[in-house]
């Protein structure tokens, strides 16, 4: 007999925000050090050969305000941050001009942390910021990194460093740049996801309104048939015809509601149900390769159809992926296990992932068909190995918040 499915790790998806948050971490440090190295080293204050600069404690107040901007950087929003990092970047600019008045020669003006930070702000206004303010904020930080080394004079060192400061800035405006592009495609690309699933929700809605319609009309023949002879049962026969058109009224304008930004021809799909869930596993294991098996457990009798269309879809989604990704499985395990206002969607197998990717926008048009419903996916790696997915649908909500 088959074990149960494990169920899917808690940490699933949260490994991400604690690798950005290291990076982050890591960031801040390198930058901190930088400081305390131009402190050490008297970048911050020595002139010449001897003599102290009168703006150190300026050039100091500056490293340590871009580091501050940095730490910042991650909170700030697409208009904030392109401000402040412009500013930062034009009080970078005065303070250069103010050392190259200083004319000083043989000074040693130049610093590492200021530009690092402000290489950094540089790659995030490029990748995130308003359009319309970036452009004003980039050339500034652009020049104020490139423009420190040679400040205050003007030698074979000095060009060399703004040189290399001009390289880096580049690489890290091309990579900002990237990304951004990179993050308007995918949003365009899940735009159109959400469209095709909105328009899958239109799809289901005809045959969901005629199937409930259809069962009103069977039942209100029913009543008048028996009206004459058994007048007794014509109020239970009432009651249950109000019960099934209210459960259906709301259930309509609930997947309704969830098409209000979707257009395009509505086709016709059957609707799904826990019957053709049980199809969907019968086929797989008929068409050969792994075996698979299905548990149900509670009552699906009453569940409202896009309960029962969602649970459908997300076992097709994991057994195709099963078929794509899953190399040498042998056995697969879907449970289907009602509790309550609440049906979970378990999904394993006991193969080696071909290849590992929670970004693909299968799991991505998954989850937006589950959330539209209130409900969420999880996918990964499960404890007794191989890979799993689990989709937990609420009923009450399904059912009846659009009442």
């Amino acid at each position: 007999m088959l074990e149960r499915p494990a169920a899917p790790p808690a940490t699933w998806g949260k490994g991400r925000p604690q690798l950005l948050l290291a990076v982050r971490l890591l960031l801040v440090v390198g930058l901190v050090g930088l400081v305390v190295m131009d402190r050490v080293g008297g970048d911050f204050y020595r002139v010449g050969e001897s003599g102290t600069s009168a703006l150190g404690p300026a050039k100091l107040g500056g490293a340590l305000l871009a580091v501050a901007l940095v730490v910042a950087s991650s909170r700030l929003g697409s208009r904030v941050l392109p401000a402040a990092a412009g500013t930062l970047a034009a009080v970078s600019l005065c303070l250069s001009a103010l050392l190259h008045m200083e004319m000083s020669i043989g000074s040693q003006a130049l610093g590492f942390a200021e530009p690092a930070a402000l290489v950094w702000l540089l790659l995030v206004v490029a990748r995130r910021g308003k359009p319309s303010w970036a452009a004003v904020a980039v050339p500034l930080l652009y020049l104020a990194i490139v423009l420190r080394p040679v400040s205050v004079s003007v030698k074979q060192s000095t060009v060399i460093y703004a040189l290399i400061f001009a390289l880096v800035a580049l690489m890290a405006l091309g990579i900002g740049l990237g990304t951004r592009l990179l993050l308007v495609d995918r949003r365009r690309q899940a735009a159109a996801l959400r469209l095709e699933q909105r328009t899958e929700f239109a799809r289901d809605l005809h045959d969901f309104v005629a199937h409930h319609v259809t069962g009103i009309v069977v039942q209100a023949q029913g009543a008048h048939a028996i009206a004459g002879r058994r007048p007794e049962l014509v109020p239970p026969a009432l009651q249950r015809i109000e019960q099934a058109g209210s459960e259906a009224l709301a259930s309509m304008r609930h997947m309704v509601g969830m098409l209000r930004d979707a257009d395009g021809e509505v086709a016709l799909t059957p609707l799904a149900g826990i019957g053709e869930v049980r199809s969907l596993v019968e086929e797989f294991s008929a068409v050969g390769g792994a075996r698979a098996r299905l548990d149900l457990e509670g009552t699906f009798d009453d569940l409202p159809v896009e309960v029962t269309t969602t649970a459908h879809r997300v076992v097709m989604e994991a057994l195709t992926n099963v078929r794509k990704h899953a190399h040498g499985c042998t056995e697969v395990r879907v449970r289907v296990d009602r509790s309550g206002d609440q049906v979970t969607v378990r999904v394993s197998d006991d193969g080696r992932p071909r290849h590992v990717s929670r970004s693909g926008f299968g799991l991505k048009g998954l989850a937006e068909r589950v959330g539209l419903i209130g409900g969420s996916v999880q996918a990964g790696p499960v404890t007794a190995g191989g890979w799993g997915v689990e989709a937990t649908l609420p009923v009450a909500t399904a059912g009846v918040a659009a009442s």
